[in-house]
């Protein structure tokens, strides 16, 4: 088995929770009940998140781990659900091995587009509250940023309680691990796939929606002008509702 803490609950077809880079598996808290009524649901957390320590005696990758994952449980098929860098680590999945992936739901994912300045703003204010020592306020930067007006106090609290959990889980890696990054190739990736954008995400991530419901072969779009960044955490039962609909439409021959 690979090195990452997983849960799995319910019955049926299995479906595949992939968290954001800002949080870790926790944020699917307010799908799971719902969605292990009706499927076999698994979700992790990536390396350095959550229970997940940041070791590694050689170079990995986080869709490598999810691979092997799958392959220890003995899934040869799954829809996969995946928010941001979730997002990212399922389309290097689908594109290394698309005959395991039967379709996706991409909340506000992260993609193959270059930085812009709106992201790149962020991560240097990240980094400087970071490399200050000010974890807490770190976490509290990535909550404002990445949660959409409807999020509540709460909400937002435990958002920054993961995000400052994995700032000391990955600060406290000795060695650190060396992370790479699998390929990306849109156009092979086979599987139906929902994307989901937020309006009041950054402007990275909402053209980052549109380019890839635009070069995916089998992608629709769907834009949440009420969500920021998060919508599942945001909205919780309009966004499995959401969710819940696209995973439940039938194959098409």
């Amino acid at each position: 088995m690979t090195g990452v803490w997983y849960e799995a609950g319910g019955a049926g077809d299995p479906v595949l929770l992939l968290h954001s880079s800002t949080a870790d598996a926790r944020m699917w808290d307010p799908q799971w009940e719902a969605l292990t009524a009706s499927f076999r649901v698994i979700r992790l957390d990536f390396r350095g998140y959550g229970r997940s320590p940041w070791a590694a005696d050689d170079p990995y990758s986080d869709d490598g781990d999810v691979a092997r994952l799958l392959d220890d449980l003995g899934l040869e098929r799954v829809a996969v659900v995946a928010s941001s860098h979730g997002g990212q680590v399922a389309l290097e999945l689908a594109t290394a091995r698309p005959g395991l992936v039967s379709r996706l739901v991409l909340l506000n994912a992260k993609c193959d587009l270059p930085a812009t300045p709106d992201v790149e703003e962020f991560g240097a204010e990240e980094m400087r509250l970071v490399e200050a020592g000010d974890l807490v306020g770190a976490a509290e930067l990535n909550a404002r940023t990445w949660l959409g007006p409807d999020a509540d106090d709460a909400t937002r609290a435990r958002l920054a309680e993961m995000q400052h959990e994995a700032y000391k889980v990955q600060l406290a890696a000795d060695p650190e691990p060396e992370r790479i990054r699998g390929r990306i190739d849109l156009a092979a990736v086979r599987a139906p796939a929902l994307v989901v954008g937020g309006g009041r995400d950054l402007p990275y991530f909402r053209h980052s929606a549109r380019h890839l419901a635009a070069t995916l072969p089998h992608a629709r779009l769907v834009e949440l002008e009420w969500a920021g960044h998060l919508p599942n955490l945001e909205r919780p039962a309009e966004t499995t509702r959401i969710i819940q609909d696209f995973l439940r439409e039938p194959d098409q021959p």
